[in-house]
C-alpha cells in the first residue's frame, strides 16, 4: 500500500519572516539579546584586560576611559569580567535548556504516544516528583556530593528543565494524535515511534521554540542565583551572580559593582522575555488580535 502523508498546511517562511519583522516586541528582543551573545563571543577572543589579574593598587576605581568600567575589590577590570561573565551565564543556561529539550521532549513524545499506559504513567509522576524539588534544592544535593562547579549548576538547572519540556511536549502531542492527519499516517502503517518523528515533532516545534526562550531566560536567573550563594562557577572565572555576591558589602564605596551585573542580568531576560512573546504572537496571531 502507498504510503499516505498528510501534514498541516505550515505559513510560508517568507510569511513568518515578515510578521517577526512587523513585530515590535521580537524585534526588540533580539536586538538586545543578539547584543549579549556577541559580547560572549566576543569574550573568546578580546578582553580589555586579563580579567583574573589582580591591580590593588587600583582598586574600586570608577568609571573612567582606562576601565569602562570601573575596577572591583582587588583592581580587575570590571568591563572584561562583565563580558566574560556573559560567556559563563548564557553557556549554562544554554546548555542546561539543551538538556532539557534533549532528554524531556522525547519522553513527553514517548509518553503521548503511550498514552494510558504505565510508561505514560511512571513519567508524569517522575515529572511530579523532579518538580518538587527546586533547582537551587537540587544544586545543593548534587554539590554536596561533586562539590560546587559550573557543570554542576548545568546538571541542576537541565533536571529541572527536564519535566517542563516532558509535559509541554507530550500536551501538544496529545492534541495531535486525534487529528485526521495522524489518523492517515496510522492507516498507511507508521508506527507510533515514526509517527512521532516525522508528524508530531515538526508540529509542535513552533510551541517547543517559544518555551525554549523562556527557559533559557529562567536559566539565566537560576545560574545566576546558583551563583550568588556560590553554587555556580568558582573563582576566578567571573559569574553575573558572584559579582553581585561579591559586591553586597561594598554598595556603599562602589555602586557600580552591583548595579553593572545586575542590569545585565535584568537586561538579558528581559531580552528574552520579548523574544517569546513576539514569537508567541508571531505563531499565533489570535493572541496578537486579543491583546488589540
Amino acid at each position: 500500500m502507498a504510503e499516505i502523508s498528510i501534514v498541516p498546511i505550515e505559513a510560508p517562511r517568507g510569511t513568518l519572516l515578515s510578521a517577526a519583522l512587523r513585530s515590535p516586541s521580537f524585534v526588540t528582543g533580539a536586538i538586545v539579546t543578539a547584543i549579549f551573545v556577541g559580547v560572549a563571543l566576543l569574550s573568546f577572543v578580546w578582553t580589555p584586560y586579563d580579567y583574573a589579574a589582580l591591580d590593588i593598587p587600583h582598586k574600586l576605581r570608577g568609571l573612567s576611559g582606562e576601565h569602562w568600567f570601573g575596577t572591583d575589590q582587588y583592581g580587575r577590570d570590571v568591563f572584561s569580567q562583565v563580558i566574560v561573565g556573559a560567556r559563563t551565564s548564557i553557556a549554562v543556561a544554554l546548555i542546561a535548556v539543551g538538556l532539557g529539550v534533549g532528554i524531556g521532549t522525547p519522553l513527553g513524545l514517548w509518553a503521548a504516544a503511550k498514552r494510558d499506559t504505565i510508561f505514560d504513567e511512571l513519567i508524569m509522576r517522575a515529572n511530579d516528583l523532579v518538580f518538587a524539588f527546586p533547582a537551587l534544592l537540587i544544586a545543593i544535593l548534587i554539590t554536596s556530593v561533586a562539590g560546587p562547579s559550573a557543570t554542576n549548576a548545568v546538571i541542576a538547572i537541565g533536571i529541572f528543565n527536564i519535566p517542563v519540556f516532558a509535559r509541554l511536549s507530550r500536551a501538544a502531542a496529545l492534541s495531535l494524535w486525534a487529528r485526521d492527519f495522524i489518523l492517515a499516517a496510522r492507516v498507511a502503517g507508521k508506527g507510533r515511534a515514526r509517527i512521532s518523528i516525522e508528524h508530531i515533532l515538526p508540529n509542535i516545534l513552533n510551541t517547543l521554540v517559544v518555551q525554549i526562550t523562556i527557559q533559557f531566560s529562567l536559566g539565566i536567573l537560576a545560574e545566576a542565583a546558583l551563583a550568588y550563594v556560590g553554587l555556580g562557577a568558582q573563582p576566578p572565572t567571573p559569574s553575573w551572580g558572584k559579582m553581585l555576591a561579591d559586591s553586597q558589602t561594598l554598595v556603599g564605596l562602589a555602586p557600580h559593582l552591583a548595579i553593572i551585573p545586575g542590569l545585565c542580568i535584568v537586561f538579558t531576560v528581559l531580552g528574552l522575555n520579548l523574544m517569546g512573546d513576539g514569537l508567541r504572537d508571531i505563531f499565533d496571531p489570535r493572541l496578537q488580535r486579543s491583546r488589540q
